[in-house]
């Protein structure tokens, strides 16, 4: 009966050693999986999550963009700035003087009226020949200064030099659309109108 004892006893010691064994083993396999899990899930987070550098230099990438676009765009605008000064210099030379032609014109028709009028007497003779050596002078110093006449009398009518403030019926001598009669001399500077001609056209 004792030896029965003592084998029952062992049995049940190896037993509740058996069951130790696989209660240890599982919490182990347990603990391994958990770390397992634990360090796959940092390792998903980490890739995951954006390093602020990177959202930085990425800032800093866009900011020197627009700053080069800005850079390219105002160096445009001052080329464009240096092509319209160049031009308007050179209009500006180009057409120098022609405020003081212009003020000049009123004097030459003064003295084309003065030529104009009939000379009597040796003394109104004289001072006729002083009027036309002065308008004389006066023409030749506004053609060095590329002051010309503008063609009218039979001329085909030109809106752009002529100023129609008369007209009349056309007839064989004078065709429709040509200067009949110049009631005022027109003037060019260089190509440019100075001022136009006052002019009748038959129509």
């Amino acid at each position: 009966m004792k030896a029965l004892a003592k084998e029952t006893k062992s049995a049940e010691a190896a037993e509740e050693q058996t069951s130790t064994a696989t209660s240890t083993t599982s919490e182990a396999s347990q603990a391994a999986t958990s770390t397992a899990s634990e360090t796959a899930s940092s390792a998903a987070d980490k890739q995951t999550a954006k390093d602020p550098r990177d959202e930085q230099i990425q800032s800093l990438k866009d900011q020197l963009d627009q700053k080069d676009d800005q850079l390219l765009r105002a160096q445009a605008e001052i080329v464009n700035m240096q092509n319209r000064n160049k031009k308007e210099q050179a209009a500006i030379l180009k057409y120098d003087g022609q405020s003081l032609a212009k003020d000049v014109l009123p004097v030459l028709d003064n003295l084309e009226r003065a030529l104009a009028t009939q000379a009597d007497d040796e003394a109104a003779q004289q001072l006729k020949k002083g009027v036309e050596m002065v308008y004389g002078h006066l023409q030749d110093a506004l053609k060095k200064h590329a002051v010309t006449e503008v063609p009218a009398d039979g001329e085909k009518f030109d809106p752009n030099v002529h100023q129609a403030v008369q007209t009349v019926p056309a007839d064989k001598d004078h065709p429709a659309d040509t200067v009949v009669q110049v009631l005022q001399k027109g003037y060019l500077f260089k190509d440019r109108t100075l001022r136009a001609a006052m002019v009748v056209v038959a129509q």
